[in-house]
């Protein structure tokens, strides 16, 4: 496949990453941001935030950066292990997003990613995600 991925933005993900609401603002190899306004349509029966929301985002995030630090290979990052923590409920608000590598290897790749209220900063989820590197289709 030539010209490497896709430009990252709502229009171009499925509906289910679309519904997470996850908007990266700036991405690279080596860091990915962005944010997330949540509300009532990412909520449980009982008001708060699913915790699946916190983990797409975090697996989205890290994809993204993971597979912008592999496209020039002609290759890609997929998820293979996701562990997310819920530090504390939320309902409404926007949260900051931040992606980094821990490890980034020929083969695989490890990042951090951190979910903050943009108001106060305090921590809402955080998680880790291992990516393996895998040729693009078609190249």
């Amino acid at each position: 496949m030539s010209g490497g991925l896709p430009p990252v933005d709502l229009e171009s993900a499925g509906a289910f990453a679309r519904a997470s609401g996850f908007v990266p603002d700036e991405v690279s190899g080596t860091r990915v941001t962005g944010h997330v306004d949540l509300g009532p349509d990412q909520h449980t029966p009982w008001g708060v935030v699913h915790g699946g929301v916190y983990c797409t985002v975090v697996e989205s995030a890290a994809s993204i950066g993971a597979s912008a630090a592999v496209v020039d290979r002609g290759q890609f990052a997929v998820g293979v292990n996701n562990s997310t923590d819920f530090l504390r409920p939320a309902t409404v608000g926007r949260l900051d997003v931040v992606a980094e590598p821990v490890q980034q290897g020929r083969t695989l790749q490890l990042w951090l990613v951190t979910l903050a209220r943009a108001e106060d900063g305090k921590l809402v989820a955080r998680g880790q995600v291992r990516l393996q590197n895998v040729p693009l289709p078609g190249s």
